[in-house]
């Protein structure tokens, strides 16, 4: 009898096939952030990789960046690779919450809405919208709360985002089948091989990615208006329905922005700036020209005194210049061709063109180069609140923040390479004297990079100086020990710059203004001082404006103290309160000692209850009310309110005169 193994050899050979596979894998090399290196099968995805770190991480990170790349946790990875994991704490992590989040809505509209057309649905700094053609429906307010309510219910399914791969050819096919024009449109600009399709649940969008793992992270959704948008944003094409929203992981966090909202809707410096009468706006003016009525100026003027003070202890020098300039001047700044978007058209004078001023720095330049310069001249500082004017369009006009006619606090400083360290400290220092002042207690440099890809194009084609310039404005922020963050292709053309992020009382973020590196114009205008060798040096440019410009640090401070400025800054200081007109003589007496004194004050003389003048006077947030009484006349005493606060009591008038000059000299902020 003879035995056979075959059977029992293949049947092994079946079993060792994983194994098998396993053997022949490669190993690849993955490198963390903190400069670990650790080994890894080819193929590894990063929620592999997060699991074999930390449970508790795996259930936290939502998105990977590979090798800068932001992906999928799912992704197999192949190749030596860097990687990051990010959860809802980073700003990765929330926009590709928010965009897998814009996929969840569609998903619960398509249900609602069979036959509705997609447009585009990205994340937002806060939240996400989607643009939709609803064809002959129209949807509501109640809409929304049914759709919300159908987002739940679908996040609750833990729906994973499915990530697949597409010919051209089959992705046209299937929205050709589907009757998506708008989708078909977004393949046209998509090359072969480069096309994925994301999948929830039933909705399947044509989407590059990437998405969080499953929509079980969603745990609070709220979606908050409807708008119209044009498609693409262009007013000849039909307008879609835009539908805005925001999702947390955790319902406290939903709580506490959605009291944002609210606390945000009542402190909006379009609101104030009627209110208190900062500003006004006329369309036989024009769109974006603000008019500054009584109120509004005072605070200008204030914050100029500011600014002057602070900038001439630190060595600057005023100068003026005009509000319009040949065109010749930005063809050599080189905002020519690269500004001309954001400038208005040119106007004919004497058979030549000239612009409306965009920015003061050409002129500056031309100041700088008036005379001879030597080293012992520099730095050579000089500063102006200059008028400039900027053609924004007309759909991203907002109150006081977009405008097209603004006033910068501007200022250049000249100086050599060895200067650059010290003087751009210094103006980083008065940035945080500046926060000191304002009460602004949380924000961050953003430091603005060149993209080398974009040189010759975007950014002056000076590469060497590029990195040079970009390294002394990093050494100088690591240094003086300043909170920053790199972002690369956000520099200006002509050198790295910081922009300034500050947040509100209410934790909304404001880009206040600029701190600007410039290699190029000096070349460009041939500028240049006689250093100790008796030669020729070109200058380094600091462009500066720690307080931006009026328009949006004012509309910033009318939200940052919810229209109560301090006392030094308020258009109104002190209001006088005459319990009947037999006292209007003491109410003037006292007004006059307090205008001498340089504190802004009025009186209130109408015939109306004290309750009634107090509480308007509450409304108008003037920071002092002053009762006056028979009490006080005959005690030569005021009867002191503080806005906001209530009664402070019985004060003599000498001693309320010298607490409020204090305060005001001092400037001291809110307490």
């Amino acid at each position: 009898m003879r035995l056979s193994f075959k059977p029992y050899i293949s049947n092994h050979l079946l079993l060792l096939q994983p194994y098998k596979k396993l053997l022949n894998r490669s190993m690849i090399n993955i490198s963390f952030p903190d400069g670990a290196v650790r080994q890894y099968e080819s193929g590894v995805s990063a929620m592999d990789i997060a699991k074999s770190i930390s449970e508790s991480l795996a259930r936290k990170v939502l998105v990977a960046g590979v090798n800068d790349e932001v992906w999928d946790l799912s992704r197999p990875i192949t190749k030596d690779s860097s990687l990051k994991l990010f959860t809802w704490n980073d700003a990765e992590g929330k926009n590709t919450f928010w965009h897998s989040s814009a996929h969840l809505m569609a998903e619960a509209i398509e249900a609602k809405f069979p036959g509705v057309k997609f447009w585009v649905g990205p994340p937002l700094e806060h939240g996400f919208y989607y643009d939709i053609d609803l064809g002959d429906n129209k949807i509501t307010e109640e809409d929304l709360v049914e759709l919300e309510k159908k987002m739940n219910e679908l996040a609750k399914q833990n729906n994973a985002y499915v990530r697949t791969e597409k010919a051209k050819a089959d992705a046209i096919q299937y929205f050709t089948t589907k009757g998506d024009e708008y989708k078909l449109d977004l393949l046209q600009n998509l090359e072969d091989g480069n096309i994925t399709f994301y999948t929830q649940g039933n909705f399947t969008d044509l989407c590059r990615g990437p998405h969080i793992p499953n929509t079980g992270f969603i745990k609070a959704i709220k979606l908050l208006n409807i708008a119209g948008a044009y498609w693409k944003g262009d007013e000849k094409n039909k307008q879609l329905t835009r539908i805005y929203g925001i999702t947390f992981p955790v319902q406290k966090e939903l709580d506490e922005y959605l009291n944002m909202l609210e606390e945000a809707k009542k402190r909006d410096h379009r609101k104030l700036g009627k209110e208190l009468s900062i500003y006004t706006m006329n369309d036989d003016i024009g769109q974006g020209l603000i008019l500054w009525m009584p109120n509004g100026t005072v605070i200008i003027e204030e914050l100029e005194k500011l600014a002057k003070q602070t900038e001439e202890d630190a060595g600057y020098k005023r100068v003026v210049t005009p509000h319009i300039a040949k065109e010749n001047l930005y063809l050599t700044s080189g905002h020519l061709p690269y500004y001309a978007d954001s400038m208005f058209a040119p106007m004919e004078m004497d058979g030549e063109k000239y612009y409306l001023k965009a920015m003061n720095c050409p002129h500056h330049h031309k100041i700088f180069d008036a005379e001879p310069k030597s080293y012992r001249d520099m730095p050579y500082k000089i500063a102006e609140y200059g008028t400039c004017y900027r053609y924004e369009q007309s759909g991203e006009l907002f109150g006081l923040m977009r405008v097209r006619c603004l006033h910068m606090n501007d200022a250049h400083i000249y100086c050599t390479k060895e200067q650059f360290a010290q003087e751009f400290k210094a103006v980083n220092d008065l940035y945080l004297k500046y926060f000191k002042i304002f009460g602004i207690e949380k924000y961050v440099m953003r430091l603005s990079l060149h993209d080398p890809e974009k040189l010759g194009q975007k950014y002056v084609n000076e590469p060497e100086l590029w990195l040079e310039t970009e390294d002394m404005v990093r050494q100088v922020l690591i240094e003086a020990n300043i909170p920053f963050v790199e972002v690369k292709g956000e520099g200006a053309f002509y050198g790295p710059k910081i922009d300034v992020q500050i947040w509100s009382a209410i934790g909304r973020e404001f880009t206040l203004a600029t701190n600007q590196v410039d290699f190029a114009q000096p070349r460009s205008f041939k500028l240049s001082f006689t250093n100790q060798n008796n030669e020729p040096e070109i200058p380094l440019i600091i462009h500066r404006a720690p307080l931006g410009t009026h328009e949006r640090f004012i509309g910033f401070l009318l939200e940052h103290y919810a229209g109560k400025f301090p006392v030094w800054l308020a258009p109104l200081q002190v209001k006088i309160l005459p319990i009947s007109d037999k006292f209007l003589d003491y109410a003037h007496t006292i007004k006059e000692t307090l205008r001498k004194a340089g504190v802004r004050v009025e009186i209130d003389e109408r015939q109306e209850k004290i309750g009634k003048k107090i509480r308007e006077a509450e409304l108008a947030r003037v920071p002092y009310m002053l009762v006056v009484g028979e009490k006080e006349a005959a005690e030569n005493k005021l009867s002191v309110r503080r806005q906001g606060k209530g009664d402070a009591g019985q004060m003599a008038v000498d001693e309320f005169v010298q607490n409020i000059v204090e305060e005001i000299f001092e400037r001291k902020p809110l307490e």
